[in-house]
């Protein structure tokens, strides 16, 4: 009810826009939406098996590769930017002696996370962002003030 029409497919007219194509939506036009309405749900998926009218017509056209891969969705590449791009920030905003000045969490514990997520051991990228931005938000609103 929400999350398509007010995320997805909003972010797919912008992305689109912004690169000058124009996208349809096939899937969602009435005459197949009320097809398939009508279709036994036997015939839509089972307990181990979805969208199969949708994947029968699909092996016609496309390569078993394309079909037999994993989903795919629209994640930015945090990973990679925390390993790159945002690297720098991450140390200098993380840094042990600030961490600690903090005083809310483990600094040696944030390095080691930082070390592991930075040679690819471990993707420590969700918790390294919300360290970051935390830290970034305090920083902002309290300066060095300790809690």
């Amino acid at each position: 009810m929400s999350y398509l029409p007010d995320d997805i497919l909003v972010k797919v007219d912008r992305m689109s826009m912004a690169n000058s194509l124009e996208v349809r939506v096939p899937l969602l036009d009435h005459r197949v939406v009320e097809f398939m309405a009508q279709v036994n749900k036997e015939q839509k998926y089972t307990q181990f098996n979805s969208k199969i009218l949708l994947r029968d017509v699909a092996r016609r056209y496309l390569p078993r590769e394309i079909l037999d891969r994993l989903k795919q969705g629209f994640a930015i590449p945090l990973a990679g930017w925390l390993q790159k791009e945002l690297k720098p920030m991450l140390h200098d905003v993380l840094e042990p002696a600030r961490v600690q000045r903090r005083g809310l969490f483990n600094s040696d514990r944030i390095t080691q996370m930082i070390a592991e997520h930075s040679v690819g051991k471990r993707d420590y990228s969700q918790q390294l962002w919300a360290l970051l931005m935390l830290e970034s938000w305090f920083e902002k609103e309290f300066g060095q003030q300790q809690f």
